[in-house]
């Protein structure tokens, strides 16, 4: 489902002040108008009469087609939003008895979401007893910081919160 946002402008009879500055069709300066002589103006072209700067003194109309305008600002929208790249934050969690092997095989996944250019929270779990042996953790967050540290910049040096030892980073531009 697709939301576009289009800002909600005013359009002929809704335009409730008694002067307008009007811009026309070409975007030659018509001058300060009544409103009513504004809105004539604009259906006598066969466009229709769009507050375009309600904030200023008098406030801004253009003389113009309000559904191609529309469309316009949609298409600027879309286009805008198309070249946004979302980073998101992966996670990769393990414990800090966690094996050799698997330990590489998590690190390559690392790697991955690196390349793909997420950002990665690297989190060492603890559990009972395992709080009394912190430095285990923090040797096993120590190798997966030291095969990856080419590749990344350190967002966050590892700290502790609660029972997990997390540190967050980021690929390199």
């Amino acid at each position: 489902m697709s939301r576009t946002v289009v800002a909600k402008y005013r359009v002929n009879h809704l335009i409730r002040v008694t002067e307008v500055r009007v811009i026309g069709p070409e975007g030659e300066q018509l001058g300060v108008l009544k409103t009513g002589d504004a809105l004539k103006q604009a259906v006598k072209s066969g466009y229709d009469l769009v507050e375009v700067a309600p904030n200023s003194t008098p406030p801004v109309c253009r003389i113009m087609d309000y559904g191609k305008f529309k469309y316009e600002q949609s298409k600027k929208e879309h286009k805008i939003r198309q070249h946004q790249k979302s980073t998101q934050v992966k996670e990769i969690k393990f414990r800090p008895r966690t094996d050799k092997h698997d330990l590489e095989t998590k690190v390559r996944r690392i790697l991955e979401f690196l390349e793909d250019g997420n950002k990665t929270k690297v989190t060492v779990m603890f559990r009972g007893r395992e709080m009394a042996n912190q430095e285990l953790g923090r040797m096993a967050m120590g190798k997966v910081r030291e095969e990856i540290k080419d590749v990344c910049t350190i967002e966050m040096e590892p700290r502790m919160e609660g029972r997990n030892l997390y540190m967050i980073v980021a690929p390199k531009h």
